[in-house]
């Protein structure tokens, strides 16, 4: 029952990377409430007074204003992941072992299902020489 409200609220809602709302970005504008939509379309009408010439035109400017904004959001969202592929670097530590040493081997493409209880981690193993 609450779906329409929570897709609503998702496609309306300001998302930080990309500096602005997934409506906006597909649309080009700012989602407007059915009240304020009437008052949009009066605005319009009396701004335009019904020239399709002069509305055609004003889309056609809307259009590529669309596809700077897009290009805008694009850079936004591509500088948010550089930065928090650098924080996520950042906080990696190397860790150098010795020969002797006892490590263990991590397995990441072990599967979630099959064994679901049993540990990622195999060894320990003792290194016999340095690469």
């Amino acid at each position: 029952m609450k779906l329409d409200d929570t897709l609503w609220a998702y496609h309306t809602t300001y998302k930080t990377p990309i500096g602005t709302s997934p409506y906006r970005l597909v649309y080009g504008k700012p989602c407007q409430l059915p009240v304020d939509m009437e008052q949009k379309a009066y605005c319009a009408v009396k701004e335009l007074n019904m020239d399709p010439k002069l509305s055609g035109e004003k889309r056609l400017l809307q259009l590529n204003e669309l596809d700077e904004f897009r290009l805008q959001a694009y850079e936004r969202f591509y500088l948010y992941k550089e930065k928090t592929k650098r924080w996520h670097d950042k906080k990696i530590l190397n860790k150098e072992f010795q020969i002797g040493d006892k490590v263990l081997l991590f397995n990441s493409r072990y599967k979630l299902f099959p064994g679901k209880l049993r540990s990622r981690w195999y060894g320990p193993y003792i290194p016999s020489q340095m690469l």
